[in-house]
């Protein structure tokens, strides 16, 4: 199963510099679940390189904690914050691909933890970096009060 993830939070003041398709300097990250977990098709540009031709370490920091926190929307089914994020640089990200692939899948939740196993991957399939977050996740009653998560779960997908 892949299927398309709406952004219900891309409102008119919706600035996630991760996600918003309204910041023009943002990442514009898309999602799509999967069976195991939530992926996301991100295409590198020379705007987010830190040496030449290699995309920044903390952007390809920010890449995997976004998908994580897509993986507790979507598998946890509430919202949280990045407790924790390790990362561990494996290879190069370089800018001039065609698209690097995000994945991210929930490896456990214990109370009010919520730990993710993420990695991104280079056009070829090969792993460049990877990292555990470990999510403070909120009880879904007060992330949906707090406008942080949507009341209908199925406003994520299209109907």
């Amino acid at each position: 199963m892949r299927r398309k993830i709406i952004n219900v939070f891309a409102k008119q003041n919706y600035n996630c510099f991760a996600c918003s398709p309204f910041n023009a300097i943002g990442l514009q990250m898309h999602f799509w679940e999967t069976d195991e977990g939530v992926e996301s098709e991100w295409t590198p540009k020379n705007l987010y390189e830190g040496y030449p031709g290699v995309i920044h370490g903390g952007i390809q920091s920010t890449l995997l904690d976004e998908i994580a926190a897509w993986t507790v929307y979507i598998k946890a089914h509430t919202s949280g914050v990045t407790s924790r994020l390790n990362v561990r640089y494996k290879k190069p990200v370089l800018s001039d691909q065609h698209h690097i692939t995000l994945k991210g899948k929930i490896r456990e939740v214990e109370h009010s933890l919520c730990f993710i196993e993420t990695q991104l991957l280079d056009q070829n399939g090969v792993i460049c970096a990877e990292a555990e977050a470990v999510y403070f996740i909120y009880p879904p009653e007060k992330a949906i009060k707090m406008n942080w998560y949507p009341e209908d779960y199925s406003s994520f997908f299209e109907k």
